[in-house]
């Protein structure tokens, strides 16, 4: 071949050669300007054309780029409300207590097992007593032999039933002539009849809300007939379910907002149907053993509703009106432990933590860590990234 041939030939090639490499270098630099959408960044330029260089080199998990809309903390009037569990229990202020005036024998029991509903004047014992069958022969005495000394026949009627006479047991040993040989005691109340000390209320667990011996239920009356009893002696207590009081547990979270007087709606457990209304009356002001919880007492009526004493029950507190700086709730994100928004700075979103309250019709409490100048991102879960932590600085 000849030589001008062959160096035509070796121009052509090269100029081949230039042309597919300058075409390749155009496709890489346009591939280059797409982002991994396939979008072309030149048409986006305008929208960054603010974005420093410290801004984008910033680690995502710190500081965030963004253009979501924002808002700020407002001052508004919240009823939050407080979910707390509890029980029923027999209000200890309506407890009676039958005791002994004399010092005698049991000669007849009326009573036959614990918690037997007993009637306001109903027989609970006989009492056979030396102190008051001398009584009753003074009196008789002056009766027959001194009918017209009315102030030592007063004072032996009135000693009498101190010693706890009734009217009726009176009257029949005057008209009578004759002594009686044992006193009745008669219940001054209505209710349960329980032996003295043994205290219900603390028969149920306060975490299970079962009885925490069931044998002291089913063992018979430790009191006898024929027993010794001494004066002034407690003998039975009488509890009323008529009149109880739901005790319920407050952690130490929502103590603060718990008041006197607040309203609480009352749901139980074992009577369907039966929810009804009452307020805090009592804020015990100590924890009860191996508890960690405040317990607050709310009085009820239950002549009508019926619900046993130790039932389960969910209750609503409604804590006082107060005023209080709130966000929307998606503008606090969940971090276990810490809550975070996300701040307005500069060109994008730095994460804040904040301290946070009560929750309130979808907005949340900001209790520290904002001021009222700081705007946020209303959606702060958007701003999330999902292969990272979120840092934050303390």
């Amino acid at each position: 071949m000849p030589r001008t041939y062959k160096i035509s030939f070796v121009n052509t090639l090269a100029v081949l050669l230039i042309i597919i490499l300058s075409g390749c270098q155009s496709n890489k630099s346009r591939e280059a300007s797409k982002d991994m959408n396939g979008m072309d960044m030149s048409q986006t330029k305008g929208n960054t054309q603010n974005i420093n260089l410290s801004s984008l080199l910033k680690p995502t998990n710190g500081f965030v780029i963004s253009s979501i809309p924002t808002t700020t903390i407002s001052t508004i009037e919240i009823r939050p409300t407080i979910n707390a569990l509890g029980r029923i229990a027999y209000d200890t202020r309506q407890i009676g207590v039958i005791s002994s005036r004399v010092e005698g024998r049991i000669d007849k029991l009326y009573i036959s097992y614990r918690y037997q509903k007993i009637r306001k004047g109903q027989k609970i014992m006989d009492i056979y007593s030396p102190e008051i069958l001398t009584n009753e022969e003074n009196l008789l005495f002056l009766l027959k032999n001194d009918p017209s000394n009315t102030s030592l026949i007063k004072a032996s009627k009135e000693r009498l039933q101190l010693s706890g006479m009734s009217n009726s047991q009176l009257q029949q040993i005057i008209s009578s002539h004759k002594p009686i040989n044992a006193i009745t005691i008669f219940s001054n109340y209505d209710g349960h009849i329980h032996e003295a000390g043994m205290d219900n209320n603390n028969m149920i667990s306060s975490t299970t809300g079962m009885l925490k011996d069931l044998s002291l239920t089913t063992e018979p009356l430790s009191i006898r007939e024929g027993m010794y009893v001494q004066k002034g002696q407690e003998i039975f207590s009488i509890y009323n379910p008529a009149k109880a009081w739901v005790l319920l547990n407050i952690y130490s979270d929502n103590q603060e907002a718990v008041k006197f007087g607040n309203v609480v709606h009352i749901i139980c457990e074992t009577a369907p149907g039966k929810d009804f209304d009452g307020k805090i009356e009592f804020i015990e002001p100590f924890y009860r053993k191996d508890s960690k919880t405040l317990t607050v007492r709310i009085p009820f009526d239950n002549s009508a509703l019926q619900i046993p004493i130790g039932s389960q029950v969910k209750a609503t507190i409604s804590a006082s009106v107060r005023k209080a700086t709130v966000l929307p709730a998606s503008s606090v994100v969940s971090l276990g432990l810490d809550r975070i928004v996300f701040r307005k700075e500069n060109d994008g979103f730095k994460a804040q933590k904040v301290s946070v309250g009560d929750t309130y019709n979808n907005r949340i409490e900001i209790l520290s860590g904002l001021s009222i100048r700081d705007s946020v991102a209303v959606n702060a879960q958007f701003l999330m990234d999902s292969e990272s932590f979120i840092k934050i600085n303390e």
